[in-house]
């Protein structure tokens, strides 16, 4: 990621999530990640989304990563964790004002009739909760605790490099293998 940040035009932490819903239909959409700890990928988001039903219904999703400037692309599967303790409530606090506004504003996937009543409901939250809102009840983080990964480099003539990770479940180490592109 620090590779493709120096190259990639916006947004090099951009991520395709993918989820299922509760009839088996996948649904991918982009998130941003926040943070990258040892063992998990952290985004943020309204937990009452179509996401985060999702995720928390299931407690599994998949992510990908492609920077087309590094020509690499990063594939995880895994399990799903809630984060809405101090570590959602200090990254909400250093979100820009209306950004913490809009998270109580926004009833996020939910039908809405005009931008104009969008407007309005994050001008409603700052006259509730002015100038230092506290983090919503509804609105923290995601961790994706990868059970595999697999890394993909771009060859020449399309004899790209993919390797594969998977997590033994006994274990918990790794085994490697190398896949056809």
């Amino acid at each position: 990621m620090e590779d493709a940040a120096k190259s990639e035009p916006n947004d090099a932490n951009a991520m395709a999530l993918a989820t299922v819903d509760a009839e088996g239909l996948p649904n991918v959409r982009i998130v941003l990640i926040k943070d990258i700890e040892d063992d998990a990928f952290v985004f943020y988001t309204n937990f009452e989304s179509a996401k985060g039903r999702e995720l928390d219904a299931n407690g599994k999703a998949a992510l990908v990563v492609h920077w087309k400037t590094t020509r690499r692309q990063v594939r995880v599967r895994g399990t799903v964790t809630r984060e809405d303790g101090a570590v959602a409530d200090a990254y909400y606090a250093s979100r820009p004002l209306d950004s913490r506004l809009g998270a109580w504003a926004s009833r996020q996937s939910e039908p809405l009739d005009s931008r104009e009543t969008l407007i309005d409901r994050v001008e409603a939250a700052r006259a509730e909760h002015g100038t230092d809102p506290a983090r919503p009840p509804f609105w923290g983080g995601y961790r994706i605790r990868p059970e595999s990964f697999e890394f993909w480099s771009d060859g020449a003539y399309r004899l790209h490099d993919r390797e594969v990770w998977r997590r033994d479940p006994a274990t918990g180490g790794w085994t490697a293998q190398r896949l056809y592109p």
